[in-house]
């Protein structure tokens, strides 16, 4: 197999601080692997304590002194609206880099960065409609609530769709006032460097975003534990977000935390079942199963179970694995080899623990780079480890269940709780699983499609807060409660007797 590699390349990654590229101060880096080849085609510069210094410092200052926190929401939507332009103008060029960098299919790459977009457009929009509370108690008070930016947002984001995942907290974090300094994932930090053009070409002032390379020991440690950065919102694996709790707990720092996921769909008899096979080999196996929210427990009538099986891994083996350039392909290279490493190691645990019915290794004919053949395993028992544990690769568990009794148990049978997915034709059920699950976010007869305005986050492990809509705005502003007396304020009178 040819292995494209994208033109113009650059030589090396540089954080981005006040309005600079720069290395890091004490010159520390890291190497950069593609995922097809697991080779070195770049060195990043690798984000020190000294290096978060400078740009909390530089994101501080332009939030203490600089125009952004003081423009009206106009004036920020504007801009807002030109970074969502320049996005869409280079989105081709978005997607090859970040297929190139993650494994992702282009296709998939692709309409992660319109994605992007339309996130910045969806805030944009969003802070100059935004209302606030009023109330009005006649003849006495008006009281209204008064919105103002934070600070400093510190975020952290994952490798699996990072430009996309950056741009959802990015957004909201400048919508509202707020100053930025973005750390983005070690694995992927290509797609993140063309922020700083985009950002500066959309005429952002120098300051207000701020771009740290580096490991999570190093650069996210500081960031978190930095005294200037009064919010840390991250997305990622559920043991970070505990130590990020922990370490955020003295600063008493503002945390959204959105974690890892082993989301159900629970497929009824009385399903639409052609809909139902669609929507859970998606759910799995697209963004090559590396998605927090890929449905990864399929849990199945007993009535249409051993059809549904059969026909699930008929798909399975039919899915297109290969180049994620390729416009054909539909599962592409897992990003890393210590993760491939990872997801084949469950590969070989579900060996011992469900029926292989699909998959179960390296494809045929992908003897280098992170492959693994999309891989199913029936029969899985739920005190099984894959049915238990965040794989976050293309590998699925599916489980019978006789009752909807035992559907809802099987379903909240995990420390996870982030999706679920349910099929059926019942209304009255769906309704009732659905409010009975314990995920933050559900999705009746359908996969995964976002309307922005709704809250996104999880329950349990799955994490802590939402965004999405006004829980973004509510996340990245502070609420200030202003009271107006209308009249003589009526107040006890202390002090007035002998």
């Amino acid at each position: 197999m040819t292995h494209y590699i994208p033109e113009d390349l650059p030589d090396r990654i540089r954080h981005f601080i006040d309005g600079e590229f720069v290395d890091s101060v004490g010159g520390e880096t890291f190497d950069v692997l593609d995922p097809v080849s697991n080779e070195t085609y770049v060195q990043a510069a690798a984000g020190q304590q000294a290096d978060i210094d400078l740009a909390v410092a530089a994101a501080k200052r332009a939030f203490d002194e600089g125009p952004w926190p003081r423009m009206l929401p106009r004036q920020r939507s504007r801009v807002l609206h030109r970074i969502a332009d320049l996005i869409e103008a280079r989105d081709a060029r978005l997607a090859e880099l970040e297929t190139f960098d993650t494994g992702l299919p282009i296709t998939q790459a692709l309409g992660q960065a319109q994605r992007a977009a339309e996130n910045f457009r969806f805030f944009a929009d969003l802070i100059v409609a935004q209302r606030d509370d009023t109330y009005k108690v006649p003849g006495r008070q008006v009281n209204y609530v008064n919105r103002k930016p934070i600070g400093v947002a510190g975020l952290i984001t994952p490798w699996n769709t990072p430009f996309m995942l950056e741009s959802w907290k990015l957004a909201p974090a400048l919508a509202t006032g707020n100053t930025v300094v973005l750390k983005p994932a070690e694995f992927t930090p290509l797609s993140a460097s063309l922020w700083a053009e985009i950002f500066r070409e959309a005429g952002v002032p120098d300051g207000v975003f701020n771009l740290v390379n580096g490991l999570g020991e190093e650069a996210g440690d500081a960031l978190v534990k930095h005294p200037d950065v009064p919010l840390i919102s991250f997305t990622g694996e559920s043991r970070t977000g505990q130590i990020i709790f922990g370490n955020a707990a003295p600063f008493l720092k503002g945390l959204s935390m959105e974690l890892g996921g082993k989301s159900p769909a629970v497929v009824f008899a009385d399903a639409d079942i052609d809909s139902a096979l669609d929507a859970t080999v998606f759910g799995v196996f697209s963004l090559n199963g590396e998605r927090c929210t890929a449905g990864s427990r399929v849990l199945v009538e007993r009535a249409i179970y051993e059809d549904f099986v059969a026909r699930y891994a008929a798909r399975a083996k039919n899915i297109v694995v290969g180049d994620p350039h390729d416009p054909k392909t539909e599962v592409g290279a897992l990003v890393h080899p210590e993760h491939y490493e990872k997801v084949m190691s469950y590969v070989e645990i579900g060996k011992t623990e469900g029926r292989l019915v699909a998959g179960g290794g390296r494809p045929e004919g992908l003897d280098t780079g992170n492959y693994v053949a999309p891989t199913v395993f029936a029969d899985v028992s739920p005190d099984a480890r894959i049915f238990q544990e965040e794989i976050f690769g293309p590998v699925v568990a599916i489980t019978p269940f006789d009752t909807d009794e035992e559907a809802l148990e099987l379903a909240n049978n995990t420390r996870y709780g982030l999706a679920a997915y349910i099929w059926t034709n019942n209304l009255k059920r769906a309704h009732n699983f659905a409010q009975s699950v314990e995920a933050g976010m559900v999705w009746l007869n359908s996969n995964n499609v976002r309307d922005l305005r709704t809250p996104f986050g999880g329950v349990k492990a799955s994490g802590l807060g939402h965004e999405g809509g006004y829980r973004s705005i509510d996340f990245y502003t502070d609420q200030q409660a202003v009271h107006i007396t209308l009249n003589e304020a009526h107040s006890p009178r202390f002090g007035t007797s002998k």
